[in-house]
């Protein structure tokens, strides 16, 4: 059974390792759905997968996808899936134009994450450069940080999908084009991320990185993927900024 003792150590700890973080950033790179906001909150991800599949269907793939594939709630996969049997395509292409069409229209009732919006500002207010780093539409992000009144904290920051889909995260390369576009050496900043592919990302390209997952299941892969600290609330990030200032 472990001691109060040792709890509050490693309490202690995890916070001295956080301001750490916290302080030797220069640039911040979040990921988007997820840290930012939960993008599909009211407007289903597993609706927005069968909606796909419904369409390649009605194209005559229906083979196109393993069974597996067909019973995902998750439109990346599909949109990965289609990419790797025709890479580059027009199919891809509609297909992946579809999906920005679904996730700007979900950018309308996103739930911003708890305090991730004076995250946000007061990392801002404190000289810190931020961008966005996601496998999402840069156009959804775009259209949510203005609707949140967020946008001047980010552009011309936001890194997002490309028609090149084999550089998706866990790839680097949306993380490589924040470093490069702010003059930043990787060790100079942080990437807050939500997904193994997001921790995976970083250490390639050599960012330290800060894991959050609001529940048991994501904070166990974030830890399973190498991730430390995980936190499962912005909460304490705002303390230890309110901290620096």
């Amino acid at each position: 059974m472990t001691s109060d003792a040792t709890q509050s150590e490693a309490v202690t700890d995890e916070t001295r390792t956080l301001r750490d973080l916290i302080g030797r950033a220069q640039v911040v790179l979040w990921d988007f759905d997820g840290p930012v906001c939960r993008l599909f909150a009211a407007h289903s991800a597993e609706k927005v997968a069968n909606g796909l599949i419904d369409w390649l269907e009605s194209q005559g793939l229906h083979g196109l996808l393993t069974e597996e594939e067909r019973e995902t709630v998750d439109p990346h996969v599909l949109l990965r899936a289609v990419d790797r049997r025709r890479p580059r395509s027009d199919l891809v292409l509609e297909l992946e134009e579809r999906l920005t069409q679904e996730e700007l229209r979900a950018a309308s009732s996103a739930w911003p994450t708890p305090y991730a919006d004076p995250v946000i500002r007061t990392w801002t207010a404190l000289g810190t450069r931020l961008a966005v780093t996601t496998n999402n539409s840069p156009r959804v992000v775009t259209r949510y940080l203005r609707g949140r009144g967020l946008s001047a904290c980010f552009e011309p920051h936001i890194y997002g999908r490309t028609e090149n889909l084999s550089l998706l995260k866990p790839h680097p390369h949306c993380l490589n084009r924040a470093l490069s576009a702010t003059g930043t050496a990787p060790a100079d900043a942080l990437m807050i991320g939500d997904t193994p592919s997001d921790c995976l990302a970083a250490r390639e390209a050599g960012v330290p990185f800060l894991g959050y997952a609001l529940h048991d299941r994501g904070r166990r892969r974030l830890r399973r993927a190498g991730a430390g600290p995980v936190l499962d609330s912005l909460e304490p990030v705002l303390h230890a900024l309110r901290g620096v200032a």
